[in-house]
């Protein structure tokens, strides 16, 4: 298995937008966006949001992040997060996440990297902690459905990696 990443690019965009399989899986991914993900959807995502981020196994797409919130020397947070369904349980969320927080520090000289997922998105709650994410708030929100839903904040410190 070879994993490799890169900045998405135009021809990407296809698969991304079928990575979601329901209304849930989309909205833990991107809230604000109606199912199924529309290329225009996440072309806006990418246009408003820093170093989107493309996972290859094996020269197939399977992954896919970004930052929402970047700043120099700072926080940066993670966020459009999504795994093909091919390609879960395979260790690639995991070199996605270490990657997108490498970057963060590296790149913009983060002092901490924070990601937030919902309380039904049991694959993101066990990865977080696993990668020394740590739970520091949580929030409601609503569903698509306007049911309650938490959704947990998880920062890393620079000084934890």
């Amino acid at each position: 298995m070879s994993l490799t990443h890169r900045p998405v690019a135009e021809k990407d965009i296809q698969a991304i937008c079928g990575f979601p399989q329901s209304e849930d899986e989309l909205f833990f991914l991107f809230p604000k966006a109606e199912f199924p993900l529309a290329p225009s959807q996440l072309q806006e995502s990418i246009a408003q949001r820093s170093n989107s981020t493309v996972v290859e196994l094996d020269g197939e797409v399977v992954a896919f992040a970004n930052f929402y919130r970047w700043e120099t020397a700072g926080s940066c947070s993670i966020g459009n997060v999504i795994v093909s369904p091919l390609a879960r349980g395979r260790g690639v969320g995991q070199y996605l996440i270490e990657q997108m927080t490498n970057l963060a520090f590296s790149k913009h000289l983060a002092t901490e990297v924070t990601v937030s997922c919902f309380n039904q998105n049991v694959a993101g709650l066990l990865l977080y902690p696993k990668l020394g994410f740590q739970p520091y708030a949580v929030e409601e929100r609503k569903n698509k459905k306007g049911n309650r839903v938490a959704l947990i904040h998880m920062r890393l410190p620079r000084n934890a990696t």
